[in-house]
């Protein structure tokens, strides 16, 4: 039989469950499908093209014959384990922060940088969510006109911060509506299940996703801006970023302003992005027309409008940005990046 052997690490959770779905619609030619995950999850079943499979605990000999891995459980599993599944001759391509600014590591959006997949060594980095959307709609206009500037602000699902942050906005929201005061709200989760405090997010806007760092801006921030550069290849691009979570469980938005080198008009840049591949332009403000995070659920797609340009800088353009997060955003654009590995031959450790 022809076709790959994949491993989905993680695959009980939010994002793998994602990766499965998207591996069923793919067109990687596909041999056998193993599910990984915790001992605690080892014996439950997932459907795959109407098929139960079987979970297993994930261990180092579980990529003995995988040949590639796709991972979503979390960047300290990805650093214990993504190293075990590259020995035994899997390409892994890993959905966590814990590989994206190693230097060695590719950190790729297939429709912008497919051709740092040749430089793999076995892993290649998923970016970012909120990263990878932006780039998506900004790599057509930086091709055509340059980009000097870029200033994002993020208004981010629930479910980037998983299955329990879902369930305590819904939680939240049932009980604020049933009466409940804000201050017996009783949060566990948001902004950061990691940081000493925790804020509702029902009815709420919180301007803190992951925990503070350098200059006051978040590790969400952050990212942002260092995954911008070493996609672009552009150390000197200026980036700035404000991660805002809101009680939407599904699918960012982003508000998106840029500087070009040279002056581009609104016109032609909606002609770029209605051709560019991964992008649907939605932008007729006569008729209400722009991106909506509702709309973007279940689909593999970014979506751009509200596109206008900036009244006092010249060169100046603003967007808006809509894409689901745990798609195109996460499982989408792994198992993307699995096919255009595929479509190039690299499926190979060297």
């Amino acid at each position: 039989m022809t076709g790959y052997n994949v491993a989905v690490v993680g695959a009980t959770g939010a994002v793998g469950t994602r990766m499965i779905e998207m591996l069923a619609q793919s067109t990687l030619p596909l041999r056998e499908v193993k599910l990984l995950a915790s001992a605690r999850s080892a014996g439950q079943t997932r459907q795959f093209k109407g098929q139960d499979l079987v979970i297993e605990e994930l261990v180092p000999e579980s990529f003995e014959g995988v040949d590639i891995a796709l991972f979503s459980a979390g960047g300290g599993i990805s650093k214990k384990f993504a190293p075990e599944a590259v020995k035994r001759g899997a390409v892994v391509v890993d959905n966590t922060s814990a590989f994206r600014m190693d230097p060695e590591v590719p950190l790729v959006v297939p429709e912008v940088n497919s051709e740092a997949l040749k430089a793999h060594k076995g892993i290649i980095a998923n970016p970012n969510c909120s990263t990878i959307q932006m780039m998506v709609a900004l790599e057509p206009i930086r091709q055509a006109a340059g980009l000097k500037r870029i200033i994002v602000s993020t208004y981010q699902a629930v479910s980037g911060a998983g299955a329990k942050a879902m369930a305590e906005l819904k939680r939240e929201s049932q009980a604020y509506l049933a009466g409940t005061p804000v201050a017996d709200l009783q949060p566990e989760i948001l902004p950061c299940g990691g940081d000493k405090k925790h804020y509702p997010i029902a009815f709420n806007a919180l301007p803190q996703i992951d925990v503070f760092a350098e200059e006051d801006y978040t590790y969400e921030e952050w990212k942002m801006i260092n995954e911008t550069r070493k996609i672009m290849e552009d150390d000197t691009i200026k980036v700035a970023a404000t991660c805002v979570r809101i009680p939407v469980f599904a699918g960012h938005s982003e508000s998106v302003y840029i500087e070009t080198e040279k002056v581009i008009s609104v016109s032609a840049v909606k002609e770029l992005l209605a051709k560019a591949p991964g992008v649907v332009l939605e932008d007729d403000p006569s008729q209400q027309i722009y991106p909506q995070a509702l709309n973007s659920v279940g689909k593999k797609e970014t979506f751009v409008g509200r596109l206008r340009r900036d009244l006092d800088v010249a060169e100046g353009l603003h967007m808006w940005v809509v894409s689901d997060n745990l798609l195109k955003g996460a499982a989408w654009n792994s198992v993307q990046i699995a096919e255009t590995l595929h479509e190039l031959d690299l499926v190979r450790v060297p």
